[in-house]
């Protein structure tokens, strides 16, 4: 698998998973042009609201990304964030902070539809939705 250009964000999963032509989907379209990464967060949160008959459906999805840990270099930037966003009264979920971390330890690109959240993160590149 090549190396990844862009971290997608639960938000462009749960898109894909509603939408019944899949090629209507941003995770489709992205997927043409780019090598694809998830955040061991977005694992979580996205097999959390699974129900188990879609189980067989996503774990094969997930297979196509390549799934990055969220380790102690994610950590420290998240703590770096989390310390930042609290001192500006802005703060966000952690869960949205631990997949910027994510992005930003491994100098990606994040795609979402909650980029009202994530354009709070300062050095956090993100993905323009066209």
């Amino acid at each position: 698998m090549e190396s990844p250009s862009i971290l997608i964000d639960t938000s462009v999963l749960i898109d894909y998973f509603r939408k019944k032509n899949k090629e209507n989907s941003l995770l489709y379209k992205i997927s043409l042009k780019h090598s694809l990464a998830v955040s061991t967060i977005t694992e979580f949160e996205f097999f959390v609201g699974l129900s188990e008959k879609h189980l067989e459906f996503t774990s094969r999805l997930f297979e196509t990304f390549l799934v990055l840990p969220f380790d102690s270099k994610c950590a420290k930037i998240a703590a770096g964030i989390y310390k930042e966003l609290k001192s500006k009264n802005k703060l966000i979920s952690p869960s949205d902070i631990f997949i910027a971390a994510t992005a930003m330890s491994h100098d990606l690109r994040l795609v979402t539809f909650n980029s009202k959240h994530f354009e709070r993160i300062h050095n956090l590149k993100q993905m323009k939705i066209e």
